[in-house]
């Protein structure tokens, strides 16, 4: 079955749940109407100008050419294609992040809280059905991201150019790449934690293969074989301190940090929070501004580290609480003298 019609039955029934979806055989209709169209102008063009109207453009190789191929820039397409793929991504990672969000904040919160969450959501809270919405999610963000980077290699392949390549580029940097999420990251360690105990649950066949958390070398990483010959891969090591990452946060441009190594990246301290970070502070790794406000705290995948590694989780709790009370009373120190003018 091809990809185009796998998708649309995929998606068919998830549409009545709320869920996005790319307009993948709308677009690659725009697609097969460009070197059509841009032919037809042209001949229209060369019989206007009374030359013969069977001479065919440089770019165009025939009916069953490699090369039906329409120039850079396309006048057909280019109007409407990205400014839409645009929009409907952003919907798509917008509706994924929301329904994650939900689903981890049901299932780590408790009490009166858990119960009001519950009530706002359609998600049941047993275990079961916990397991197939997060399952459930991981296959519509995997599916999505699919079906953007093959529209956007056709797009390329037909215009001969690379500007579906750098579309991608400019989608991660707004922050629209599914795959970038931090909440696919929080759903791949919530399943695993939630797979322990149930140990002989199957995952779902096609989409993606089962998830795991490596160490090799000594470097974790959180993986997952997908459909269509990818594989994602994590990697949990922090940048700064060149560890496994402790009490992880991912940053608005998808890059994890252990928390104190960020808030000291970003010249906050850990009791003021990343929320108080400079709007121009840049990230450590890939140096975009604005990426704190928004950063994401890993709590699931907190919880898988502190059972998968759970000596060097001790020891850097012991560490890290020392640093944690010495900031908390540097903080209060200078509080304490502002309020009485010294």
């Amino acid at each position: 079955m091809k990809f185009t019609k796998e998708y649309e039955e995929y998606m068919r029934g998830r549409e009545k749940n709320g869920l996005k979806k790319v307009g993948l055989k709308r677009f690659k209709k725009i697609l097969k109407r460009c070197p059509r169209e841009f032919r037809s102008q042209y001949q229209h063009q060369k019989k206007e100008g009374g030359e013969e109207e069977n001479e065919k453009p440089v770019w165009f190789g025939g009916e069953n050419s490699s090369l039906h191929q329409c120039p850079d820039h396309c006048t057909v397409c280019d109007g409407t294609f990205f400014p839409s793929l645009l929009e409907e991504m952003s919907e798509v990672v917008g509706c994924f992040n929301q329904r994650a969000q939900q689903l981890l904040e049901l299932h780590l919160a408790s009490g009166f809280r858990k119960f009001v969450i519950w009530l706002g959501s359609k998600v049941s809270s047993n275990h079961e059905a916990l397991i197939q919405e997060g399952k459930d999610l991981v296959s519509y963000a995997i599916i999505n991201s699919i079906a953007m980077r093959k529209i956007l290699k056709k797009y390329d392949k037909i215009h001969d150019s690379k500007q579906g390549r750098t579309f991608r580029s400019n989608a991660r940097s707004m922050h629209i790449d599914i795959l970038q999420s931090p909440w696919l990251c929080e759903l791949m360690a919530f399943y695993i934690n939630l797979k322990e105990n149930k140990p002989d649950e199957n995952v779902m066949p096609g989409l993606f293969g089962d998830f795991s958390l490596t160490f090799e070398n000594g470097k974790p990483m959180l993986s997952c074989g997908l459909f269509d010959s990818v594989n994602l891969d994590i990697d949990l090591t922090c940048s700064i301190c060149l560890e496994t990452v402790f009490d992880p946060v991912s940053l608005t441009c998808g890059h994890i940090f252990c928390y104190m190594c960020c808030c000291s990246a970003a010249s906050v301290t850990i009791v003021d929070g990343l929320k108080s970070a400079d709007s121009k502070a840049k990230c450590p790794l890939c140096r975009r501004e604005g990426v704190y406000e928004g950063a994401v705290h890993l709590d699931e995948l907190k919880i898988l580290l502190s059972r998968s590694c759970p000596g060097y989780w001790a020891q850097r709790l012991q560490t890290e609480r020392v640093e944690r009370v010495r900031q908390a009373k540097e903080h209060w120190e200078s509080q304490c003298r502002a309020f009485m003018g010294v």
